[in-house]
Protein backbone atom coordinates (compact mmCIF):
# COMPACT_ATOMS: atom_id res chain seq x y z
CA UNK A 1 0.00 0.00 0.00
CA UNK A 2 1.19 3.44 -0.85
CA UNK A 3 1.66 5.67 1.74
CA UNK A 4 0.11 9.21 1.18
CA UNK A 5 1.35 11.83 2.23
CA UNK A 6 0.07 15.90 2.46
CA UNK A 7 2.44 18.21 4.13
CA UNK A 8 1.43 21.25 5.78
CA UNK A 9 3.72 24.45 6.68
CA UNK A 10 3.99 27.80 6.18
CA UNK A 11 7.16 27.59 4.74
CA UNK A 12 7.90 26.75 1.60
CA UNK A 13 11.40 25.83 1.87
CA UNK A 14 10.57 23.60 4.76
CA UNK A 15 7.85 22.09 2.77
CA UNK A 16 10.09 21.28 -0.19
CA UNK A 17 13.14 19.96 2.27
CA UNK A 18 10.22 17.78 3.55
CA UNK A 19 8.95 16.52 0.33
CA UNK A 20 12.31 16.00 -1.11
CA UNK A 21 13.14 13.76 2.12
CA UNK A 22 10.27 11.64 1.82
CA UNK A 23 9.46 11.31 -1.93
CA UNK A 24 12.34 9.56 -2.50
CA UNK A 25 11.27 6.48 0.04
CA UNK A 26 10.21 3.97 -1.23
CA UNK A 27 6.13 3.24 -1.33
CA UNK A 28 5.84 6.77 0.34
CA UNK A 29 4.28 9.36 -2.11
CA UNK A 30 3.42 13.63 -1.29
CA UNK A 31 0.14 14.02 -2.81
CA UNK A 32 0.19 17.87 -1.86
CA UNK A 33 0.91 20.83 0.25
CA UNK A 34 -0.81 23.36 2.19
CA UNK A 35 1.14 26.44 3.66
CA UNK A 36 -1.90 27.03 6.64
CA UNK A 37 -3.90 25.16 8.76
CA UNK A 38 -7.29 25.83 6.59
CA UNK A 39 -5.62 24.85 3.48
CA UNK A 40 -4.47 21.41 5.27
CA UNK A 41 -8.32 20.96 6.36
CA UNK A 42 -9.06 21.39 2.74
CA UNK A 43 -6.96 19.81 0.48
CA UNK A 44 -7.18 16.61 3.06
CA UNK A 45 -10.50 16.48 2.47
CA UNK A 46 -9.98 16.24 -1.50
CA UNK A 47 -6.45 13.84 -1.42
CA UNK A 48 -7.37 11.89 1.53
CA UNK A 49 -3.87 11.41 2.47
CA UNK A 50 -2.84 8.87 4.83
CA UNK A 51 -0.69 10.85 6.87
CA UNK A 52 -0.28 15.03 7.29
CA UNK A 53 2.75 16.03 8.24
CA UNK A 54 1.61 19.16 10.20
CA UNK A 55 3.73 22.05 11.76
CA UNK A 56 1.39 23.64 14.83
CA UNK A 57 2.30 27.52 14.36
CA UNK A 58 1.05 28.71 11.17
CA UNK A 59 -1.33 32.19 10.18
CA UNK A 60 -4.87 31.68 10.33
CA UNK A 61 -6.43 28.53 11.44
CA UNK A 62 -3.34 26.87 12.97
CA UNK A 63 -2.55 23.04 13.22
CA UNK A 64 -3.98 22.38 16.39
CA UNK A 65 -7.46 23.13 14.68
CA UNK A 66 -6.44 21.72 11.69
CA UNK A 67 -5.52 19.03 13.59
CA UNK A 68 -9.10 18.58 15.48
CA UNK A 69 -11.19 18.74 11.92
CA UNK A 70 -8.75 16.12 10.37
CA UNK A 71 -9.50 14.17 13.10
CA UNK A 72 -12.87 14.42 13.70
CA UNK A 73 -15.37 11.25 13.26
CA UNK A 74 -16.67 13.01 10.75
CA UNK A 75 -14.41 14.00 7.90
CA UNK A 76 -13.75 12.19 4.99
CA UNK A 77 -11.20 9.92 5.11
CA UNK A 78 -8.64 8.28 7.93
CA UNK A 79 -5.79 10.77 7.94
CA UNK A 80 -3.57 10.45 10.79
CA UNK A 81 -1.71 13.76 11.81
CA UNK A 82 1.48 13.73 12.20
CA UNK A 83 2.45 17.10 14.43
CA UNK A 84 6.08 19.00 13.39
CA UNK A 85 7.55 21.93 15.48
CA UNK A 86 10.78 23.19 16.80
CA UNK A 87 9.92 23.17 20.47
CA UNK A 88 10.52 20.59 22.61
CA UNK A 89 7.42 21.29 24.42
CA UNK A 90 5.32 23.48 24.12
CA UNK A 91 1.26 24.42 24.68
CA UNK A 92 0.21 23.87 20.62
CA UNK A 93 2.08 20.24 21.18
CA UNK A 94 -0.68 19.49 24.14
CA UNK A 95 -2.99 21.04 22.59
CA UNK A 96 -2.51 19.09 19.33
CA UNK A 97 -2.36 15.72 21.17
CA UNK A 98 -5.68 16.22 23.01
CA UNK A 99 -6.99 17.38 19.44
CA UNK A 100 -6.21 14.26 18.07
CA UNK A 101 -2.44 14.07 16.50
CA UNK A 102 -0.91 10.66 16.56
CA UNK A 103 2.80 11.46 16.28
CA UNK A 104 4.84 14.60 17.55
CA UNK A 105 8.42 14.96 16.00
CA UNK A 106 10.82 17.74 16.02
CA UNK A 107 12.01 19.84 13.05
CA UNK A 108 15.54 19.01 13.71
CA UNK A 109 15.33 15.06 14.00
CA UNK A 110 17.34 13.21 11.83
CA UNK A 111 15.68 12.28 7.90
CA UNK A 112 15.32 8.77 9.55
CA UNK A 113 12.83 9.67 12.48
CA UNK A 114 11.00 11.33 9.54
CA UNK A 115 10.31 8.51 7.36
CA UNK A 116 10.18 6.15 10.38
CA UNK A 117 7.17 8.18 12.10
CA UNK A 118 5.35 8.16 8.51
CA UNK A 119 6.01 4.91 8.29
CA UNK A 120 4.66 4.05 11.96
CA UNK A 121 1.60 6.58 11.67
CA UNK A 122 0.36 4.90 8.52
CA UNK A 123 0.71 1.33 10.07
CA UNK A 124 -1.70 2.76 12.67
CA UNK A 125 1.18 3.17 15.11
CA UNK A 126 1.83 6.77 17.52
CA UNK A 127 5.25 8.54 17.36
CA UNK A 128 6.83 10.28 20.13
CA UNK A 129 10.05 11.94 19.95
CA UNK A 130 12.65 10.05 22.14
CA UNK A 131 14.15 13.22 22.76
CA UNK A 132 11.22 14.85 24.74
CA UNK A 133 9.15 11.50 25.50
CA UNK A 134 9.19 11.79 29.13
CA UNK A 135 9.34 14.90 30.06
CA UNK A 136 6.06 16.09 28.08
CA UNK A 137 4.13 12.89 28.98
CA UNK A 138 4.80 13.82 32.23
CA UNK A 139 3.95 17.45 31.66
CA UNK A 140 1.22 16.77 29.73
CA UNK A 141 -0.19 13.97 33.23
CA UNK A 142 -0.46 16.57 34.92
CA UNK A 143 -2.47 18.88 33.14
CA UNK A 144 -6.12 19.77 34.23
CA UNK A 145 -7.43 18.65 31.10
CA UNK A 146 -6.90 14.48 31.46
CA UNK A 147 -7.92 10.95 30.06
CA UNK A 148 -6.59 9.36 33.22
CA UNK A 149 -8.27 6.06 33.04
CA UNK A 150 -10.83 4.65 35.38
CA UNK A 151 -9.45 2.20 38.12
CA UNK A 152 -11.83 -0.08 36.75
CA UNK A 153 -10.21 0.36 33.45
CA UNK A 154 -6.77 -0.10 34.44
CA UNK A 155 -8.04 -3.48 36.34
CA UNK A 156 -9.24 -4.49 32.98
CA UNK A 157 -5.65 -4.84 31.31
CA UNK A 158 -4.68 -7.98 31.83
CA UNK A 159 -1.06 -9.13 32.96
CA UNK A 160 0.53 -9.19 29.49
CA UNK A 161 -1.28 -5.99 28.21
CA UNK A 162 0.02 -3.80 30.78
CA UNK A 163 3.46 -5.47 29.95
CA UNK A 164 2.87 -4.31 26.28
CA UNK A 165 1.67 -1.02 27.88
CA UNK A 166 4.66 -0.08 29.67
CA UNK A 167 7.14 -0.84 27.10
CA UNK A 168 5.14 1.32 24.45
CA UNK A 169 5.13 4.23 27.05
CA UNK A 170 9.03 3.82 27.08
CA UNK A 171 9.00 3.91 23.33
CA UNK A 172 9.53 0.47 21.87
CA UNK A 173 8.53 0.01 18.92
CA UNK A 174 6.19 -2.96 17.70
CA UNK A 175 9.24 -5.24 16.58
CA UNK A 176 11.09 -3.80 19.63
CA UNK A 177 8.22 -5.25 21.86
CA UNK A 178 7.82 -8.78 20.03
CA UNK A 179 11.38 -9.34 20.53
CA UNK A 180 11.28 -8.25 24.46
CA UNK A 181 8.58 -10.32 24.75
CA UNK A 182 9.34 -13.61 22.51
CA UNK A 183 6.07 -13.12 21.15
CA UNK A 184 4.99 -12.14 17.11
CA UNK A 185 4.83 -8.99 15.97
CA UNK A 186 0.62 -9.39 14.85
CA UNK A 187 0.15 -10.51 18.68
CA UNK A 188 1.88 -6.99 19.70
CA UNK A 189 -1.08 -5.65 17.32
CA UNK A 190 -3.27 -7.20 18.75
CA UNK A 191 -2.63 -6.70 22.53
CA UNK A 192 -2.39 -2.56 21.62
CA UNK A 193 -5.69 -2.58 20.05
CA UNK A 194 -7.32 -4.29 22.98
CA UNK A 195 -5.47 -1.79 25.62
CA UNK A 196 -6.92 1.29 23.28
CA UNK A 197 -10.12 -0.27 23.83
CA UNK A 198 -10.46 -1.25 27.43
CA UNK A 199 -8.31 2.50 28.38
CA UNK A 200 -11.33 4.65 26.24
CA UNK A 201 -8.22 5.92 24.04
CA UNK A 202 -7.84 6.89 20.48
CA UNK A 203 -4.45 5.95 20.03
CA UNK A 204 -1.09 5.02 20.64
CA UNK A 205 0.17 8.63 21.79
CA UNK A 206 -3.08 8.71 24.12
CA UNK A 207 -2.66 5.26 25.37
CA UNK A 208 0.85 6.58 26.43
CA UNK A 209 -0.44 9.16 28.53
CA UNK A 210 -2.39 7.51 30.23
CA UNK A 211 0.15 5.27 31.44
CA UNK A 212 1.81 7.96 32.75
CA UNK A 213 -1.34 9.59 34.07
CA UNK A 214 -1.95 6.88 36.01
CA UNK A 215 1.32 5.71 37.67
CA UNK A 216 2.00 2.48 35.80
CA UNK A 217 5.12 4.07 34.21
CA UNK A 218 6.63 7.20 35.87
CA UNK A 219 9.21 9.68 34.21
CA UNK A 220 12.82 8.76 34.70
CA UNK A 221 12.16 4.92 35.49
CA UNK A 222 13.75 2.24 32.76
CA UNK A 223 11.95 -0.35 30.96
CA UNK A 224 11.91 -3.96 32.49
CA UNK A 225 14.35 -6.24 31.76
CA UNK A 226 13.21 -9.36 29.10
Amino acid sequence: MVIRVLIADDQSMVRSALAMLLTGEDGIEVVGEAADGAEAVARAAELRPTVVVMDVRMPGTDGVEATRQITADTFPGEARVLVLTTYNVSEAVYQALRAGASGFLLKDAAPGELVGAVRALADGDGWLDPAVVADMLAEFAARPERIRPAPAELAALTGREREVLVLVAHGFSNAEIAAHLFIGEATVKTHIGRILLKLGTRDRAQAVAAAYQCGLVTPGSSPPLP
